[in-house]
Formats: C-alpha cells, sequence, structure tokens
C-alpha cells in the first residue's frame, strides 16, 4: 500500500513547524518533514521567500530559519541585571537593534547561574509562561570566558543641556562614557548609575568618550551609604526580599519546649562584638565531675537552630542558598536571612527562650576529646556579652552584668579553654599573624577612625570552642556515613610549594624538597625570622602559599587549622553550609522531620560550588566596600606623608598599604625617577639599574599621597626615599636594559 503523502504546508504549520524544532529548522528539514519533492521544493522556496519579505521569518544563518521576533534556542548572553532577589535579566551578546531586546529571565535558583553583572554564558531559551510575562526563561548551559562587559557602573556628570559622561566606578577602567541628551534616563548630575555601552565602534579616533546610555539611576553619589551601594549592585548582591519570603519569616512561631531537652537552667552565654545584633552561638563550661576523667572538662556550645524555621525547599530556603551567606559592610549588613529571623527568633538574645542545636564535648585533661553528644534543646542566654566585657571580668575588672557569672561561668569557661589550648598546641594549626583595621563611621556614615581591632584571649577562647564544635560535626555525620557539607582547606599545591622553596633559599632558609609540608613547617619558618628584617616579606609569601577555603561534599581535611575532618555548624543565621550540616545531623540522628532532603544530597556538589563563589563574592564587595570607604577618608589628606608597607611587586610599580589606616595604593614605577628600575619576579623585588635600591615585598616605605578617589577606591603614592630625586629617570642601559644580580639580603 503506497504511503499517503502530506499535503503541502501553509504558512501557520512552517511557523509552528520552526518553534518545535528550534535551531534545526532549515528549508532542507522543512521539506523532509513535509514530504515535498519535485516542483513543490520550488513552491517552497517562494513560500519561504514571501515569509521573509513579509516580515514572518528570519534567517540569522545562511541555512536555519527562525519565527521573526523570536530569538534562537541556544545563544550567547550578557547579563545586564540583577534585581533585588537576585534574579538576573540577560540580553543577546550581539544585540545590534535600536528597540529594546526580549527580556531573558535567569532564576538565581539555577545551579549553573553563577553569574555576575557583564558576564557571558551559552544559554537555553524557552518562552516565558507565567502569567502576564514576556519574553524567555533561559537555562545556563555555561558561564563563558569573561569579556569585557557592556555595563557599566559610573558617576553621572553634566554641565550642559544637552550632553553628559559618566567616570566608572571601578579603578581598573580610565575610560570616559558619553551620554546623549535622550539617554539620560532622568538621571541628575552627581547620582550613581548604571550604563550600557551602545553598539558599533566610536565615531572618530579624537573622540575617546564611549557612546552608552543609562539604564539606572541610585541617588546622589555624595549620600554615604553609596559607599557600599558601589560594591552591592557591582557585585549583583541581593538586598530585598520577596513578598514571600518576608511573609514565611513573619509566620514564624516563637520557641516552645515541645519533646525537646531543656536547657534553659543551664547557664549559656553569647559573647559577640559590641555591636552585633545577631547572636548564632553561646557557650557554657564546667570541670568534668567524673572520677575516671580528673582534670577534664565538660562544654556545652549551643547554636541557633536554623534548620527549624529555613525547612528545604520553602521560599526562604531558595532565598538562602541563593545568598549563600550574609555580607558585612561599615553601614551595614546585607543578611542571608529576613531581620525578623536574623535578628529575631533565630538570634540567642538575653533571657528569651530560643530553639537551640547544642553538642556536650567531654576533654581529658591534655585537651584530647573523649566524646560528644548533641541533642535539639530549648535554652534561654544568661547574658550577652562582648568581648572586652567577657575578658575584662576575668582579669578583674567585672560589670554589674558579668559580676553574677564570675565564678560558676567566665571563670569555668576559661579552665576549660586552658585544656583545649593543650590540644591545639599540640596538633599546631598555622599561626599566622594578619592585623584587621575596624572602620568606625561617624552619625553622617563617614569615616571617623580607623583603628587595629584588638586581638583578645577571649576572642581565641570563642574561637577554640566553636572549632571544637565543628570537628564534632564533621565526626557525627561521617560516623553515621551521612551526607556532609565540609569546609575544605587543601594543602598548598606543589608549584607554590617550589616557588617558596626557590625564594626562601636567597634568605638562606631550607625548605628540603620531598618533605611533607604541614602547618608546623611554615610555623618553624615564621619563627626562625620572628624580629628579623625579613619577617613582613616571608609572612606574606607563607600567607599567599595558601590555598583557598571553600565547601565540598567530599572531605579533604582543613590544613590551615591541621585537622583531617571539618565542617561548619556554629553560624547557620549567616552561612548556608551550616543550615546544611544541622538538617544532616537531624536526619542521621532523627532528631526530627526537618532533615536534610533528597533533593539537598542529590544537589550538594553544585550547592558547594554556588557558596564557595558566594562567599568569595562577598568577600569582594566587602574589600571594595572597604577600600572606597578609606579613599573617601583619605580624600582631605593629599600631600600628606605616611608609613606603609610593600604588599606587592609588578614590573608596573608598587602595591602599598599603610601602616595606620591598611588603606591600599600603587606607587607607578613611572614615577620613581632618577632611576631605572628591574623587575624581579622570582623575588618580588624592583632594583635599580645605578643607585642599586632594592624595594621588596614587606619592605617598609615612606610615601606621600598624591591622588585619593572615593568612587574607586583608588589611591596612588609617591615614594620618599633618600637616593631618589625628582628628575625623569634614567634609561635602561642598553635596548633591553640588564638583568639585576641575584638577590640575597644579609
Amino acid at each position: 500500500m503506497a504511503q499517503k503523502k502530506a499535503p503541502f504546508p501553509d504558512e501557520a504549520q512552517i511557523l509552528e513547524f520552526i518553534r518545535e524544532n528550534p535551531g534545526r529548522a532549515s528549508k532542507r528539514e522543512i521539506t523532509r518533514a513535509f514530504q515535498i519533492k519535485g516542483e513543490e521544493k520550488i513552491k517552497l522556496k517562494k513560500l519561504l521567500r514571501k515569509m521573509t519579505l513579509d516580515g514572518k521569518l528570519e534567517k540569522p544563518h545562511k541555512s536555519r530559519l527562525q519565527v521573526a521576533g523570536e530569538l534562537p534556542p541556544v545563544l550567547v548572553v550578557e547579563i545586564f541585571s540583577i534585581d533585588p532577589h537576585g534574579d538576573l535579566t540577560a540580553r543577546p551578546q550581539n544585540w545590534d537593534n535600536d528597540d529594546e531586546p526580549p527580556k531573558i529571565l535567569i532564576y538565581a535558583h539555577d545551579k549553573r547561574n553563577k553569574l555576575g553583572l557583564g558576564d557571558h554564558a551559552l544559554v537555553r531559551l524557552t518562552p516565558n509562561k507565567d502569567r502576564g510575562e514576556t519574553g524567555y526563561v533561559a537555562k545556563v548551559i555555561r558561564k563563558l570566558e569573561k569579556r569585557q562587559s557592556t555595563q557599566i557602573m559610573g558617576i553621572f556628570r553634566s554641565d550642559d543641556e544637552n550632553i553628559a559622561f559618566v567616570n566608572p566606578t571601578d579603578k581598573k577602567d580610565r575610560n570616559q562614557y558619553l551620554i546623549p541628551k535622550n539617554d539620560w534616563n532622568d538621571a541628575k548630575d552627581g547620582e550613581l548609575v548604571l550604563i550600557q555601552l551602545k553598539p558599533g565602534r566610536q565615531r572618530s579616533r579624537h573622540m575617546k568618550a564611549k557612546p552608552a546610555k543609562v539604564i539606572k539611576s541610585f541617588g546622589s553619589i555624595d549620600d554615604a551609604r553609596s559607599i557600599s551601594l558601589i560594591a552591592i549592585i557591582s557585585q549583583g548582591i541581593a538586598t530585598e526580599f520577596s513578598e514571600d519570603v518576608i511573609k514565611e519569616a513573619n509566620n514564624s512561631e516563637a520557641a516552645i519546649l515541645g519533646n525537646r531537652t531543656d536547657l534553659r537552667e543551664i547557664p549559656l552565654i553569647t559573647v559577640d562584638p559590641s555591636d552585633a545584633r545577631d547572636h548564632d552561638d553561646a557557650i557554657w563550661a564546667e570541670m568534668d565531675s567524673d572520677p575516671e576523667n580528673p582534670g577534664g572538662c565538660h562544654i556545652i556550645i549551643a547554636i541557633a537552630d536554623v534548620a527549624h524555621y529555613v525547612q528545604s525547599g520553602t521560599a526562604l530556603d531558595r532565598e538562602a542558598v541563593k545568598r549563600g551567606n550574609s555580607t558585612y559592610f561599615p553601614d551595614r549588613v546585607v543578611p542571608m536571612l529576613p531581620e525578623s529571623l536574623s535578628n529575631g527568633l533565630c538570634s540567642l538574645h538575653e533571657n528569651e527562650d530560643r530553639y537551640t542545636m547544642a553538642v556536650h564535648i567531654w576533654f581529658d585533661n591534655r585537651g584530647k576529646k573523649r566524646r560528644h553528644k548533641f541533642v535539639r534543646g530549648l535554652m534561654r542566654s544568661h547574658a550577652s556579652l562582648s568581648y572586652e566585657e567577657f575578658q575584662n571580668a576575668y582579669e578583674g575588672i567585672v560589670s554589674e552584668r558579668a559580676a553574677p557569672l564570675l565564678d560558676t561561668v567566665i571563670n569555668p569557661l576559661y579552665q576549660a579553654y586552658d585544656i583545649l589550648s593543650k590540644g591545639r598546641n599540640f596538633r599546631e594549626p598555622l599561626e599566622l599573624n594578619v592585623p584587621e583595621k575596624k572602620i568606625i563611621l561617624n552619625d553622617d556614615g563617614h569615616i571617623s577612625e580607623i583603628k587595629e581591632r584588638v586581638s583578645l584571649e577571649a576572642h581565641r577562647l570563642v574561637e577554640e570552642f566553636m572549632i571544637q564544635a565543628n570537628v564534632a560535626a564533621a565526626e557525627q555525620l561521617e560516623s553515621k556515613q551521612a551526607a556532609c557539607m565540609y569546609r575544605i582547606h587543601e594543602q598548598p599545591s606543589l608549584e607554590k610549594i617550589e616557588n617558596l622553596r626557590t625564594f626562601l633559599e636567597s634568605f638562606d632558609y631550607p625548605l628540603s624538597k620531598g618533605q611533607v609540608v604541614k602547618p608546623k613547617t611554615f610555623n618553624n619558618i615564621l619563627k626562625q625570622v620572628k624580629n628579623t628584617a625579613h619577617e613582613n616579606v616571608i609572612s606574606t609569601i607563607i600567607l599567599r602559599t595558601q590555598m583557598q577555603a571553600q565547601y565540598s561534599p567530599e572531605n579533604q581535611g582543613h590544613f590551615g587549622l591541621s585537622l583531617t575532618r571539618y565542617a561548619h555548624f556554629t553560624s547557620p543565621i549567616r552561612r548556608y553550609a551550616d543550615i546544611l550540616v544541622h538538617r544532616a545531623l537531624i536526619k542521621a540522628l532523627k532528631l526530627g522531620k526537618d532533615g536534610i532532603s533528597n533533593y539537598d544530597i542529590g544537589n550538594m556538589a553544585e550547592t558547594a560550588e554556588h557558596i564557595s563563589n558566594m562567599e568569595r563574592n562577598s568577600m569582594i564587595a566587602e574589600r571594595q566596600s572597604t577600600e572606597r570607604y578609606i579613599a573617601n577618608y583619605m580624600s582631605n589628606k593629599i600631600d600628606e606623608e605616611f608609613e606603609g608597607k610593600i604588599n606587592g611587586v609588578h614590573k608596573a610599580g608598587l602595591f602599598i598599604t599603610l601602616n595606620e589606616t591598611s588603606g591600599e595604593g600603587f606607587i607607578p614605577i613611572s614615577s620613581l625617577y632618577g632611576d631605572y628600575f628591574h623587575y624581579d619576579k622570582e623575588h618580588h623585588l624592583l632594583e635599580g639599574e645605578h643607585s642599586r635600591i632594592i624595594l621588596q615585598l614587606g619592605d617598609s616605605v615612606s610615601v606621600r599621597l598624591r591622588e585619593a578617589n572615593p568612587v574607586s577606591g583608588g589611591l596612588i603614592f609617591e615614594l620618599l626615599h633618600d637616593k631618589l630625586s625628582n628628575q625623569k629617570p634614567r634609561k635602561a642601559a642598553g635596548k633591553k636594559g640588564r638583568r639585576p644580580r641575584k638577590y640575597k639580603r644579609n
């Protein structure tokens, strides 16, 4: 029986076929699908041509067809904006139409979404079928190599009725952008704006400004809050919660005992910075009464039970994993959870009942752990003390609030810490001293003071208690063969170790080849160089030899802490990883029905990568914000002299960190007048060809501030050195100069 021939298609059938076969619809495919043969091929060719001329079809490729006005199913996009909830809007990379492109939405919960403003990605599109929505929803296939972004943040400047310019906030961007009047989008002089580069080349090689248009304005740059806002917007950090997230958080109920363990009579206390608004953890200790453990101790670390309120698959959960962590700026905190939870029901406030996940840990008199036990309980903090108040009480300066706790709580905590310190000393974690500065703001939001953070014994006590709780969590989950989100810190790579070895040899500090490198290996070197001329440079190089800590479902140990297993358990208000660890413990120990879900377990690897990326994103935003605050503070100190250290050496110049403020700036090599300087990458130094001046990483230097840009955070310094003049630098000997001599400082 002969196969029945398909009827010749009409326009509607052709359009339907193209939509159902995105990316592979061509004249040949249409011919095959509708069994078109002979003279009908000519008829089809004429029909397709007519549909193209009528504007119903487009040919983005010489053979492929697509419905006019619709985007191809797979294309490269650039991230155009990020809304307050973290969802991304993209535009086709090569959009050269004057009309606005169709809206392309990338949801924040897309596990492959590791994108920021200006990033490019290959995506697969589907029409957005949400009620009232148009455009497309994109699924990320992969992130593409970073290109120069066509979207830039800057300051809008206009002193003309028709022309405006935008100066970028990124200190690496030296361009200026031209904004024609019809592209101002109601922006006003001095406002922080987001702009989009216009396609096409500059009109003239004499016109240096690139044409762009304003997408959005964020208010005056003179507003102190704009300093951190630049970093928030640039890094795409979500600042607002959706209505469903706020509703879920506000509907959370206060804590009741139920079938939980009652810990309210145990005088647990919180110890935090004086300006802390949320309290994740509380601690308590006693000497162990067990006669089989003489001189040992029993401690409790009670952590906010955030997993009770943020359950897998809820709107709160989706928002928390999207953010990954809270982000801290000098003027604000961008929290992972809404305030009703982060500063309310999940925060262990003094004299208020709170749900907790707590761990009892027993140690012998050498600081070796004997056993631990996790419970899900109800606690009541007996006091919220600052680190200073806690430390002062132990040292005899007792506040009215601390006095009732001195003998029963504070002194036993320090006794227990003495015992735990023995175990810490035995395992020898990496001991790097990295000074930190704290920015103090005045009432108008600008810096009033920058002071060094004082490291108290109280800080180290709380830190050691938290480490022990984190270790217990990892050990418990491993013993139950349960899913665990480990906090890993890998051993330095062989390449980094070899570079360090070569560098140390120039100072006569040997690092044997083939030896197993442990944290105490670095500690021994640091002890040898302490109080020597080499201390700064060697300490800096050892710090830069270390790998970056991250999250992983696979245990690889924590090199810096010298621990074989480690997980984050103690800060679930501000870290999503801790929530996952809590859920895993709840399920493994049968402490409730709100344990870790199969979805959580199945996506552990993707979640680990995502929250590691979000952590790095927050660190960048925090650093950039601090740089801008300090540049703002320094802007009225032009031509003043400062002391600092060289924290980086490059062929283009020197990176400087000031001692007083920790402000970081740059000395261009072109400003080192009076000599020609050679760059020695191996030894991290510049060497003057004629003067023999050595400028090396870690060296102390005197500098004069020449420029301070609060918008970009950039500081430019001039080196003060008695062997350098104000004359132009000499030329190097020969065409390529000479290689510096082998450097070896006595």
